[in-house]
C-alpha cells in the first residue's frame, strides 16, 4: 500500500520543481493550514460550546457577524501577520486594508481572504468554508498599500479554499494545476486525496438562487429555462442544486461539473477580491471558465476593496452556453435544430 502524501511533502516536492523558489510560499501556506485546523476544530464543536449565533456586530456590508466569523477572522489575521512574509492583508470582514503590526517583520506578499463563507448556514449545520488568494506587492517600500490589493485576478500567484463539510478539504492552485487535500483527524494531517483536479467539460446540474428569478436578466432567464427542457442531444434537463454556501456550491461544480450562477440582477453580491477572483483562478486551472456574464473574471481590474461582481463559473461548455444566452444568442439547441 502506497504511503499517503501529506501537504507538507507535496509542497516540498513542488518547491523542488522551481529551483529559484525561496520556500516563502510554503511557509505562508503552512501558517494558513494551522489557522484552518483551529477553525475546523471550532466548527466541529460549534453545537457544544458557546460559538453559535450572532456576535452582536455588523461587518462592512451590513451583515450580522456570527461568532464563528469573528473567530475565523481573528485566527487568520493574527496567524498570517506573524509569518513576516506579508506587507498587508485584506478581508471581507474589514472595511480597510489590514496593516501588519509593527512587532512583526514585513514581506512582499498580500493575503486576501473571506474568513468564513456561508455564515448564514452556520447555525443549521450546513457546510461553510474559507477562501483565500495571494498577490505580490507592486508598490515600493515594505508597507502594503491599497493598490497592492487592487490587482486583477491574473496577477494572483496562488488561490484556493477550505470546505468544512462532512470532511475538511483544502483545495489550492499556484498556477500549475489544482490539488485537493483532505484532513485526516486521526493524525492531524492534510493528505492528498484529489491530485490534479479537472472539471468535466459539461455537467448535469446547475446552481442558482431561483428565489431571485423574477429579477433575472433576460439571458439568465432563458438559459435556466433551456436547462429545464428535455433534449437527449444536449444532455438535458439539468438538475438544480443550491446550498447557499459559495464554497460548497463551487466545490460540487468543480468535482462533478455543471455551472454555478450569481448573475448581475437583482444585484451583484459576491466580492471580486475575496470570492470571485480566487475561485475563478481555481476553476481555470482545473480547465473550467469563470465570467461575469460578458467578461472573464480574472481580467477585471478592481476599483475598490469590496467591489461586488456577478459570477458564472463551471464547466467550459456550460459557461459558454450561458454566455451565448447572456449576449442575446439562442443557444445550441436552436443551432442544432433541437426542441
Amino acid at each position: 500500500m502506497a504511503m499517503p502524501i501529506t501537504l507538507h511533502r507535496h509542497l516540498t516536492d513542488q518547491q523542488k520543481l522551481h529551483p529559484a523558489a525561496s520556500g516563502q510560499f510554503s511557509s505562508l501556506l503552512w501558517e494558513f493550514v494551522l489557522a484552518v485546523k483551529m477553525i475546523a476544530r471550532e466548527v466541529r464543536r460549534a453545537g457544544l460550546i458557546d460559538i453559535l449565533g450572532a456576535a452582536g456586530t455588523e461587518n462592512v456590508h451590513g451583515e450580522k457577524v456570527q461568532k464563528l466569523d469573528a473567530y475565523a477572522q481573528d485566527r487568520l489575521e493574527v496567524g498570517m501577520a506573524r509569518t513576516g512574509l506579508l506587507c498587508c492583508m485584506g478581508s471581507e470582514e474589514r472595511p480597510e486594508i489590514i496593516p501588519i503590526p509593527r512587532e512583526f517583520a514585513r514581506g512582499k506578499y498580500i493575503f486576501l481572504f473571506d474568513p468564513l463563507d456561508g455564515s448564514s448556514n452556520i447555525d443549521v449545520n450546513i457546510s461553510i468554508g474559507t477562501i483565500f488568494s495571494i498577490h505580490r506587492r507592486i508598490t515600493p517600500g515594505d508597507e502594503g498599500r491599497l493598490e497592492d490589493c487592487l490587482q486583477p485576478g491574473t496577477q494572483q500567484i496562488a488561490a484556493g479554499y477550505v470546505l468544512y463539510g462532512s470532511s475538511v478539504m483544502l483545495v489550492y492552485t499556484t498556477g500549475k494545476g489544482v490539488h485537493g487535500f483532505t484532513l485526516d483527524p486521526t493524525v492531524g494531517e492534510f493528505l492528498l486525496s484529489h491530485p490534479d483536479i479537472r472539471i468535466p467539460s459539461h455537467g448535469k446540474t446547475y446552481s442558482i438562487n431561483e428565489g431571485n428569478s423574477a429579477a433575472w436578466d433576460e439571458g439568465t432567464e432563458k438559459y435556466v429555462a433551456y436547462l429545464k427542457q428535455k433534449d437527449a442531444v444536449t444532455r438535458r434537463p439539468y438538475s438544480m442544486r443550491y446550498v447557499g454556501t459559495l464554497v460548497a456550491d463551487f466545490h460540487r461544480t468543480l468535482i462533478n461539473g455543471g455551472i454555478f450562477m450569481y448573475p448581475a440582477s437583482p444585484k451583484p453580491k459576491l466580492r471580486l477580491l475575496y470570492e470571485a477572483s480566487p475561485l475563478a483562478m481555481v476553476a481555470e486551472q482545473a480547465g473550467g471558465k469563470a465570467i461575469s456574464g460578458r467578461d472573464r473574471i480574472l481580467d477585471i481590474v478592481p476599483t475598490e476593496l469590496h467591489q461586488k461582481v456577478p459570477l458564472v463559473v463551471g464547466s467550459p461548455e456550460d459557461v459558454d452556453t450561458y454566455q451565448d444566452f447572456f449576449l442575446g444568442g439562442e443557444g445550441p439547441s436552436k443551432k442544432k435544430g433541437s426542441t
